[in-house]
């Protein structure tokens, strides 16, 4: 059965590669489309119309070159596939004409090729310097096939993996996914095949199998882009741990704030109930399956597994104790399988490629490739997989092209909120379950985000805590009470009010947070404080002994001057200060009220840079006049030069 559904797929595709037509791509994710997609793909349609150009037109999903989106792919008869970056609907026409009908295929809109053949001027796209150190096994398809078409994904080997798993044994399946050293990538990095085979050995005729898609890291995408781009991936893998556990029954928590993925996936779930892939009898095996959509109102506790099921029992989403786990008593208190989105799609590929293909990847210990969410001050921001074991450093400056306008790296935070911070000194430090939680960080679902030299680690570390503390469910004390006594210091110290014995109570509180919570939040929320106050103490000091910011970013603990023998009386900070703290005149040095000063740095952003005139300071004043004075009276008078 599955091998006429193969056929079919291939011919379809076929049938695409081949056209007489020019094909038209567009990257119509949400980064896509929050970049102007929408807009872009009016103008094409608007082009071809007018120009009576037959050309198909297919909507992609995320390749991962967010910082140059709109995307925007042209593949012509017997051509390679041109991949142009940062499209507007303004560019259109004009790339319309130049190509399809002229046959300029414009090499300084493009990025690169795809495919065997080049062009001359355009490099591979997989040669470029964001791309080509990547293995992309996850997001194998993603950017490259229609999300709603299971025919694409069928014919790049889809659903092989199922077919291939429904002629081995449940016991087989599970062995193959140990050998292949996965770990699950929603953080905990447990082992997949040893959590399947826990819940395969708990004796019961109901179980119920999850895919956790509460994807809640501040600053993290790697799930809604999977499941956007290539839905099919997935839910090949969730009917593969189905089978592997005695299943017949999943469930997809997905929260609401992705209205594009819950889309696809529900175009995708159709799709494979049509084609036998899904519901009673899969593929012709005594095999059922069937999968429901719940969604999440948001909440970051519901990450965590116990929390989750409360929430799909229509419970409020809070921990509960383990002994007993969810393999063991999970979902409606029967045998539960939870594994996150990027897990589940490396499942499919598994079985599609081999334990020992995947094995191939990786280090000892973390085999296979992660996903990564590259965000922050940083040149290439976007979605990346690399094989386990590259470092930091490649990452940051080699894939993602190190920080804009030569600023200097500080620090990168991965784990999401309850991750750490890792300095300039950790470089070198491998990506990888164990050396990112020896360094104090964790590898988290997969968030990477990079701050340059002007981030305070002391902000940064109240601004996560104040993140994980809002979203605690209060359920256990150490969680509820003690990150809020830890982000109250931590808001002392950033206001100029901290104590010396600050950093040694936040250092007693994390360790008994870390030791007395409930569930993972409370047990990582003290990372970020840990490896901040570990390796860059000097950044706390400053703001307890010194009362100042070395980044100038703590608003009470800086104050802005009008320099007296830089200031031109232009009167331009005067007029845009919205809380009227500046006097002056027209030729009249100007001065700034302290008292009515509200730090908005307003006038440091309108101050002309010729001029130059106004500073930033942190930790110390400046004696400026008490009152405006004419320019003139404070200039130093020109030295005669002796010539006539």
């Amino acid at each position: 059965m599955f091998n006429e559904l193969q056929a079919r797929a291939k011919v379809e595709w076929e049938a695409l590669k081949h056209s007489d037509s020019s094909r038209i791509f567009i990257g119509a994710a949400t980064c896509g489309q929050a970049a102007g997609a929408s807009a872009v793909l009016e103008a094409i349609n608007t082009e071809l119309a007018r120009h009576n150009i037959s050309a198909d037109i297919t909507q992609v999903g995320c390749i991962g070159l967010c910082y140059a989106e709109p995307l925007v792919d042209i593949i012509k008869p017997n051509r390679p596939r041109i991949c142009y970056g940062n499209i507007t609907a303004e560019i259109v026409p004009q790339l319309i004409k130049d190509y399809i009908l002229n046959d300029n295929p414009r090499p300084d809109l493009a990025l690169g090729t795809i495919g065997d053949s080049e062009l001359k001027g355009i490099p591979k796209l997989l040669e470029l310097p964001m791309l080509k150190p990547q293995v992309r096994i996850a997001l194998r398809n993603s950017g490259l096939i229609d999300p709603e078409n299971i025919n694409h994904y069928i014919a790049n080997d889809g659903y092989s993996g199922l077919s291939k798993a429904l002629e081995m044994t449940p016991e087989e399946v599970i062995q193959e996914i140990k050998k292949s050293g996965l770990r699950g990538r929603g953080g905990a990095g447990f082992p997949t095949g040893l959590k399947w085979e826990i819940c395969h050995k708990i004796p019961g005729e109901a179980k119920y199998l999850i895919c956790n898609a509460d994807e809640g890291d501040p600053g993290a995408f790697m799930d809604r882009a999977l499941l956007e781009s290539d839905p099919h991936a997935v839910l090949e893998g969730m009917i593969i741990g189905a089978y592997a556990i005695g299943s017949s029954e999943g469930y997809i928590y997905i929260r609401a704030e992705y209205p594009l993925a819950i889309k696809r996936l529900k175009v995708a779930l159709k799709q494979m109930a049509e084609y036998g892939l899904l519901g009673d009898n899969i593929l012709g095996s005594n095999f059922s399956f069937h999968i429901k959509i719940k969604q999440g109102a948001g909440a970051f506790v519901c990450g965590e597994e116990t929390s989750l099921i409360a929430s799909i029992e229509g419970r409020r989403g809070m921990p509960r104790p383990r002994p007993p786990f969810p393999a063991q008593a999970g979902l409606w208190g029967k045998p539960t399988n939870i594994n996150n989105v990027e897990t589940w799609s490396n499942v499919s590929a598994i079985l599609q490629g081999g334990a020992r293909w995947y094995a191939n990847y990786g280090t000892e210990k973390s085999r296979g490739t992660k996903t990564f969410a590259l965000a922050g001050q940083i040149e290439r921001t976007g979605l990346i997989e690399v094989p386990m074991g590259i470092t930091l450093e490649k990452i940051i400056y080699g894939i993602g092209g190190g920080i804009p306008d030569g600023k200097h790296f500080k620090a990168a935070q991965t784990g999401g909120p309850s991750g750490g911070c890792l300095p300039a000194s950790q470089l070198k430090l491998p990506v990888d379950y164990e050396s990112l939680a020896e360094a104090g960080s964790i590898m988290g679902s997969g968030g990477m985000v990079v701050m340059n030299e002007d981030s305070c680690m002391v902000d940064i570390a109240r601004y996560f805590l104040s993140f994980t503390q809002v979203e605690s469910c209060g359920k256990c004390v150490p969680c509820r009470l003690g990150t809020k006594q830890m982000l109250s210091i931590l808001e002392n110290i950033c206001s100029g009010n901290g104590q010396p014995q600050d950093i040694d109570l936040l250092l007693e509180l994390s360790k008994s947070i870390k030791a007395g919570s409930l569930c993972g939040l409370g047990q990582t929320a003290p990372n970020p404080v840990l490896t901040t106050t570990q390796y860059f103490r000097e950044e706390y000091e400053a703001h307890i002994r010194d009362r100042r910011c070395p980044a100038l970013i703590c608003t009470e603990l800086i104050s802005y001057y009008i320099l007296p023998n830089k200031c031109q009386g232009c009167v331009i900070c005067l007029r845009e200060c919205p809380s009227e703290a500046i006097s002056g005149g027209k030729r009249l040095v100007h001065i700034i009220d302290q008292g009515k000063c509200t730090k908005c740095g307003i006038c440091l952003d309108v101050c002309p840079a010729q001029f130059g005139a106004v500073v930033k300071v942190s930790g110390k004043t400046m004696e400026t006049p008490s009152k405006p004075i004419p320019i003139t009276a404070q200039r130093p008078k020109k030295q005669a030069t002796g010539n006539k």
